[in-house]
């Protein structure tokens, strides 16, 4: 596998090692759990956390190949489009971002953003895209773009496990537990993967009936890494609904975060972890004299 790693250029400024900042909250001192942010949010605006991880090996290895053009997948309101255009404009690529859907006008701020960074949008009816990694599909958009580097939905595949694990070797305080928040398993599978022997990692999934991430988990490890731990386990009780979807509660947990602690929670995925590490500090399953880390991407 490459190990090539892409150069910052000028003009961008990566904060590598991310911060890692100590929370106090009174609702966890008479648990006396110990709770630190890992801030991978605050690498970059563009590009942060999770998204730059899981992009870093897979820019690297797209110039071994010798592509100048990315091209990947998302819906109208990807994150991932938004940080592989962005990415893609720092590192010197043409990105092209094939979204899920019919085109809307006025494009929405996510698209409009992509577009900005010079991301090429085309468009995919939604029983076209549910085939976007058969054989067909992907020859018909190389026959119209070109040669292209694919990136798949949302950026997961062995080479971004590999780039979330690296995110372990930048947190110098001992801790017990590690969570994180999961929509594809990728970003789990890395973590796991580089946990020293005693520490567990927990993924908190925002997907509903995300029990299949499981599965998920256990390939992109075999792939990144040749092996499986176990060392990890996935909670699936918090996802208020599913992906892209919230309650009242989560809402107001938000809102009171912020005031307790000046961090607005990413209510997608962020917020759903830290409402479920709260939830299980309260209920004993997480050890009292813990020290956790929740990542925040």
């Amino acid at each position: 596998m490459a190990t090539h790693r892409p150069s910052e250029p000028d003009g961008i400024s990566l904060r590598l090692p991310s911060p890692v900042v100590e929370l106090h909250d009174d609702r966890l001192r008479p648990h006396d759990v110990r709770l630190l942010l890992k801030r991978d949010d605050l690498i970059h605006p563009d590009v942060p956390g999770n998204k730059w991880r899981k992009l870093k090996f897979n820019l690297a290895e797209a110039r071994v190949q010798g592509c100048h053009t990315l091209l990947t997948f998302g819906g109208a309101y990807s994150n991932h489009l938004r940080a592989t255009a962005a990415a893609g404009r720092h590192f010197g690529f043409d990105t092209i971002g094939v979204v899920r859907g019919e085109e809307h006008l006025p494009l929405n701020e996510s698209l409009a953003f992509a577009a900005g960074m010079g991301m090429r949008l085309t468009y995919l009816d939604r029983t076209t895209y549910r085939r976007k990694t058969d054989a067909d599909v992907l020859s018909r958009l190389a026959n119209q773009f070109g040669p292209c580097y694919v990136l798949p939905e949302g950026g997961s595949n062995a080479l971004a496990a590999r780039g979330c694990a690296e995110l372990v070797d930048e947190i110098t305080e001992d801790f017990d537990t590690i969570c994180s928040a999961s929509g594809t398993g990728c970003t789990l599978a890395g973590i796991a993967a580089r946990l020293r022997q005693g520490q567990r990692a927990i993924g908190f999934s925002v997907l509903k009936g995300g029990g299949f991430l499981n599965d998920e988990v256990r390939r992109f490890q075999r792939e990144a890494f040749q092996a499986e731990t176990h060392n990890w386990s996935l909670e699936t009780e918090f996802h208020f609904g599913g992906y892209a979807k919230r309650k009242p509660e989560l809402d107001s947990f938000i809102s009171d975060f912020e005031d307790r602690h000046g961090v607005v929670l990413d209510w997608v995925y962020e917020a759903k972890m830290m409402y479920g590490i709260f939830a299980r500090v309260a209920s004993g399953s997480i050890a009292r004299g813990s020290t956790v880390v929740a990542v925040l991407c």
